[in-house]
């Protein structure tokens, strides 16, 4: 099926294309010329309706050289082969990919067929997002978000690249989910346990308990879960989280294109158009299989959806969780901090354009060896607001400041909780990572093009300023805010953007990036970020990968190393074709990298990893030096 044909679409396109946001008609487009690249050297410089604020650490050139790179690696060149390219000195291997089996008698990945339903129930997702390593007794556990399927790749087998059968749809569904495996290293480097104790899929069919706040509210109430308890599955999961209790987050994102209606003139209500659902799906046909994805026959069933989930990897036949009190939207990430008093706070980004970064601080307080297994039940909800000044504040999100008529529906309604409070709208906020090493935090905002051209879904003007500063931000750039007096439940902050992602061999203005971004390193939609034990902030990316015009140059997704001490960043990772590269996780002796590679070859031109004319397979690499020592 051709590119302008809706299952080709992005998810942001399709949801677009079926539920456009109107026009903003209250402000001025913003002008190229109201900023040049040599203007950040000043810091602060007036650009359109607002402004917005560099950081210092960037603005000298040759700083990073004079006190000493901490970046110990060459960087990689920007390139557009069908592989993964690592530094000189290291090397990365494949740890297991989406259809290898998980147990004994489940058959190996079929490149024919790309397996049946009954094969991928027992067999790795498909498209690998975040992950985390958890280390239980002897053994090392891989968590992996399995985020969505390319339909035209796992049903490549057809001939219209559609399903045809119910057990079509099936296989595409229990391709979604997360996977929990044991993984060992051996002579041949690291490989997935088939039969491991700990290994599990969880699926669309998983059941999961519904707690905080917007349990058993009416809207949570369905057919077949009458209290509203009890959901069925997680899917589209796309950022994770870690607690230190040892558990594993996963995050609904695109969780909307997987409904449909079988009334095509269904009169939907303002809360689901603001979280795109709608009467046509984006090609999954979920409903086809399971009305409860039909909203004209079960129209809360999307109310339980949207949500981060608990698991607890540790034990197999545990239930997983759905955290209301974390809110509901398009999570990116659920990047969590153990404050100085003990409380859990989670910074989280809402993936959509022009929607809001969130906190949870819990009310309850973390301490070792305690029962800490329902800190994420209650808390307090947060939007942030960002002011051109570099100052922000947090702005909690409870019945008298939304006028919401209580919890369970700011939690479940939290975007129009974020506009009724005036939260910021972002360019699309995705992972957010903390500094390990002092109070400080990153969130990517990885593009906009309507910024400063189309309101949000929810009428909120988007106006090119603060910490989003470009019109028609096709680039992206990277956030960074310090919480007052080093404490992440103070309600004010002060922020900068640590990089404005560009291409400063073909634009001259703020298109081109910050000074700390050239010709060498330059790149496009930052998306996933981890930072390492050092302090080290690890830049993954999701963008164009067109290598021409606007992204020329640019070559396929990547991921760099940027130093927020001096602002320096060099690219450590290329991808393989038409790929993401996302996820991150960090062996405890910090010598293996885990990364992982997704939808290579989403347009037809990738067979990575296996080559030849194999099906393109998403993947979990290890990344290692070659002397042994630890990454860095």
């Amino acid at each position: 099926m051709k590119k302008t044909e809706t299952r080709e679409w992005s998810f942001d396109e399709f949801d677009e294309h079926i539920n456009p946001p109107p026009e903003v008609t209250e402000f001025d487009k913003v002008v190229d010329e109201a900023l040049s690249r040599r203007g950040f050297l000043g810091g602060v410089m007036a650009f359109g309706a607002g402004s917005f604020v560099l950081g210092t650490g960037m603005f000298a050139p040759g700083e990073a050289a004079a006190q000493g790179s901490r970046l110990g690696f060459q960087q990689v060149a920007a390139n557009t082969l069908d592989q993964v390219t690592v530094p000189e000195g290291y090397s990365s291997q494949v740890v297991v990919r989406w259809g290898d089996p998980m147990f004994a008698g489940v058959p190996e990945f079929d490149h024919a067929t790309r397996g049946t339903g009954e094969s991928q129930a027992g067999a790795y997702g498909d498209n690998i997002d975040g992950m985390a390593l958890f280390e239980l007794g002897d053994a090392t556990v891989l968590v992996n978000n399995n985020e969505y399927t390319n339909r035209n790749i796992i049903w490549g087998n057809r001939p219209d690249g559609a399903a045809e059968t119910d057990d079509d749809v099936l296989k595409g569904m229990l391709a979604h989910g997360v996977s929990v495996v044991e993984i060992v290293k051996g002579d041949n480097g690291w490989e997935m346990v088939k039969d491991g104790k700990y290994n599990r899929r969880i699926t669309p069919e998983t059941e999961m308990e519904i707690t905080g706040p917007a349990a058993g509210h009416p809207l949570m109430q369905t057919e077949s879960d009458p209290a509203g308890t009890l959901s069925k599955g997680t899917w589209n999961n796309c950022g994770n989280g870690q607690t230190p209790w040892g558990t594993y987050l996963a995050c609904e994102e695109n969780f909307n294109g997987y409904y449909s209606s079988s009334d095509p003139d269904i009169e939907r209500t303002d809360a689901q158009k603001r979280y795109g659902i709608n009467v046509e799906d984006w090609g999954y046909g979920w409903a086809r299989i399971d009305d409860r994805f039909d909203i004209a026959k079960h129209p809360n069933e999307a109310n339980r959806n949207g949500w981060v989930v608990e698991i607890d990897p540790s034990d197999p036949e545990s239930t997983p969780k759905k955290r209301t009190a974390l809110g509901r939207f398009k999570h990116e990430n659920a990047e969590v901090v153990v404050n100085g008093d003990g409380r859990i706070v989670v910074y989280m980004g809402d993936d959509e354009r022009g929607e809001f970064l969130y906190r949870f601080v819990s009310d309850g307080v973390y301490a070792e060896g305690a029962d800490n297994s329902d800190l994420l039940a209650d808390g307090t909800l947060y939007a942030a607001r960002f002011h051109p000044d570099g100052t922000g504040q947090w702005l909690a999100l409870t019945p008298e400041t939304t006028g919401m008529a209580s919890a369970a529906e700011v939690a479940i309604h939290a975007r129009m909780a974020g506009s009724a409070v005036g939260a910021t709208t972002m360019d699309r906020p995705e992972w957010v990572a903390a500094n390990p090493k002092k109070a400080e935090v990153y969130c990517a905002l990885t593009n906009n093009k309507n910024r400063a051209i189309k309101t949000n879904a929810g009428g909120d003007a988007t106006p090119a300023m603060g910490p989003n500063p470009r019109a028609e931000n096709n680039y992206g750039q990277i956030v960074r805010w310090w919480p007052s007096g080093g404490n992440h439940t103070s309600d004010s902050f002060t922020w900068d953007l640590f990089a404005l992602a560009g291409n400063p061999t073909v634009h001259e203005d703020a298109y081109g990036g910050s000074v700390n971004i050239n010709d060498g390193n330059m790149f496009n939609s930052p998306d996933g970020l981890f930072f390492d034990t050092k302090g080290l902030l690890w830049i993954q990316t999701d963008g164009n990968y067109s290598n021409a015009e606007d992204f020329a140059g640019q070559g396929n997704n990547q991921m760099l190393v940027g130093d927020p001490a001096t602002g320096e960043i060099k690219r450590f990772l290329v991808g393989p074709k038409e790929c993401e590269v996302t996820g991150a996780a960090m062996s405890s002796d910090g010598k293996t990298l885990f990364v992982g590679i997704q939808h290579p070859g989403e347009d037809g031109d990738s067979h990575w990893p296996e080559g030849g004319d194999s099906v393109p397979r998403s993947a979990v690499i290890a990344i290692t030096r070659d002397d042994g020592l630890p990454l860095g």
